[in-house]
């Protein structure tokens, strides 16, 4: 980030740098301390510059700002948010100066009817705090987020169809002198943009303000107890606690291995030398075979769910394949039935081409009428000889050759 001089700068300029110093620094995660507090410097100059201006009065409304001053409404929530990433000791006064900022931005938003209604609504003294109306309100601001994105997203493809075909326009007409505002009056698209990205820095710093307020509870807490018991002794009692949970994980590590331990393989080869040892007779073939191996957490194991939830858990360490219905003997066996009933129906195929009634297709007529049958065919043969030797081929187109 290049070098600039914040007491001669205009406040559009200033701006400017420190917008793009903000953009830089939440887009990657790890930002040089003095980039960010070079950025923080130049929102507080813009802020102290648009109080002297007094570009915002909490008499006017939001169609009371002009296009050009709606984007420095922003300049409390990008401090806030850049003012958290600043590295000190003390982080408990960078977490309080951060919200002291968005606070300031979301109360302005309100006053100029910025902030939606259900978000007045839960952040009241008395308004609802149950854990359903929070995860509605988070889920109801996350549409709201994604919907200012998207529309966001919309303005700029339209600016930049907008331009692409401006430019293809000049190109082709050359532009007369007066033109070029009437051709690039976007103000309405660029108001429009301005609340959206205002709508969608509400939605984010709400979220902010409810992180950095947890955040500060519990270094407070940390702080208090450690003040409380003595660093040495507080982190003692860390690790005794984190030494008790793994020697009673370990505990019970030992008590679960005989659930989870799969059962050893039964093959052909180790039944039959239980059956010549006498461990196993040849009656129970049929209950040998492979157990299925269960998988899952120990508490479901070998229970019956009861329940979606229970079924649902049960099934999370469930292996991608799938597992074998049967065992290898049993697939054998199955293939052994199979090939003996194909032989036995090929054997009966063979039987009935073989008899007596497969080869007397057709009863055979008295002998009298095949001797008839085969004269008449005869006398009609010689009768057809006869004809063609007295008519040969052609001798009827003897008129139609020239000669003829």
């Amino acid at each position: 980030m290049g070098e600039f001089n914040m007491e001669d700068m205009p406040l559009p300029a200033l701006f400017e740098q420190a917008q793009k110093i903000h953009l830089t620094a939440t887009e990657s995660g790890d930002v040089d301390q003095e980039v960010v507090r070079k950025g923080c410097k130049a929102l507080e100059k813009c802020d102290e510059m648009i109080s002297k201006l007094g570009l915002f009065s909490t008499n006017e409304t939001k169609e009371d700002i002009s296009t050009t001053n709606l984007k420095y409404l922003l300049v409390p929530y990008y401090l806030g948010e850049l003012t958290e990433k600043v590295a000190q000791d003390d982080r408990i006064q960078i977490l309080k100066a951060s919200q002291a900022k968005l606070k300031e931005f979301i109360s302005f938003c309100e006053a100029m009817e910025l902030v939606p209604e259900e978000e007045l609504q839960t952040s009241a003294p008395d308004g609802p705090n149950s854990l359903v109306d929070r995860r509605a309100l988070k889920i109801a601001r996350f549409k709201r987020q994604r919907a200012a994105e998207s529309k966001l997203l919309e303005i700029k493809e339209r600016k930049e169809r907008r331009g692409r075909s401006t430019k293809a326009a000049a190109l082709s007409t050359p532009i007369e002198a007066g033109e070029e505002d009437v051709l690039d009056d976007d103000g309405e698209e660029e108001r429009e943009a301005w609340f959206t990205t205002i709508s969608l820095a509400v939605c984010k710093a709400f979220d902010l303000l409810e992180m950095l307020k947890k955040e500060e509870e519990m270094l407070r807490t940390f702080k208090e107890r450690q003040s409380k018991d003595g660093k040495k002794e507080f982190y003692q009692d860390v690790l005794d606690d984190r030494a008790k949970r793994a020697e009673a994980w370990h505990r019970d590590a030992a008590a679960r291995v005989q659930y989870t331990r799969p059962s050893e393989p039964i093959t052909c080869a180790t039944f039959a030398q239980d059956v010549l040892e006498g461990r196993a007779s040849l009656s129970q073939m049929h209950e040998h075979k492979h157990q299925p191996l269960i998988f899952g957490p120990a508490s479901l194991v070998g229970g019956n769910p009861t329940s979606e939830r229970e079924r649902m858990a049960a099934q999370v360490f469930q292996p991608s394949h799938r597992l074998p219905t049967m065992s290898i003997e049993e697939a054998g066996l199955k293939e052994m039935e199979i090939m003996n009933t194909w032989q036995e129906r090929n054997v009966k195929l063979m039987e009935e081409a073989n008899s007596a009634w497969y080869k007397e297709s057709r009863k055979p007529g008295p002998p009298e009428e095949d001797d008839e049958d085969d004269d008449a065919a005869q006398d009609k043969a010689r009768a057809w000889d006869d004809w063609k030797d007295d008519n040969p081929r052609g001798a009827g187109n003897k008129k139609l050759t020239p000669c003829g």
